[in-house]
């Protein structure tokens, strides 16, 4: 299955998960890997699994690496008909917006008609968990999801 790692960040944070989430897919999946800000919407393809993993920044807004993405999205609202993509948010549940930046693109890619499939993954890190294990845990959920989707 040919997959693409999507990645909104502040800190650097969802493109470190990204990338190790992305070394341990590879060479069972044709994994490539984005940031949101030079990912171009009109690229969306429906070969493709988009694993999403986006960060908080401030009080519940977007990452600064996802600003691009989410405007260039809402100006241009393409039809995401049959783009499947799944969605993993990085926050700090001490913050009343915990995970709210993940919300935002997943709403935008919803009202475009794009579908989520899978669990929504998160990783709470005011919690004790790793977020490279939960993120490919999550990742090895949502591909026999989707593979299970295929086969039927």
């Amino acid at each position: 299955m040919d997959l693409t790692i999507l990645f909104g960040t502040e800190s650097g944070n969802a493109e470190l998960l990204a990338t190790e989430l992305a070394e341990s897919l590879e060479g069972v999946h044709a994994v490539e890997q984005s940031d949101l800000a030079d990912f171009d919407p009109a690229c969306f393809d429906a070969r493709v699994l988009y694993l999403i993993i986006c960060s908080t920044h401030g009080e519940g807004e977007l990452p600064q690496s996802a600003v691009p993405f989410a405007e260039a999205i809402r100006r241009a609202a393409p039809d995401l008909s049959g783009i499947r993509y799944a969605m993993f948010g990085l926050g700090d549940s001490t913050y009343p917006n915990y995970s709210r930046g993940s919300e935002q693109v997943d709403a935008l890619l919803a009202e475009l008609h794009a579908e989520r499939i899978g669990t929504y993954g998160r990783h709470d890190a005011a919690g004790r968990d790793e977020a490279t294990v939960l993120a490919i845990a999550w990742a090895n959920e949502v591909l026999d999801t989707a593979s299970a989707r295929v086969a039927a």
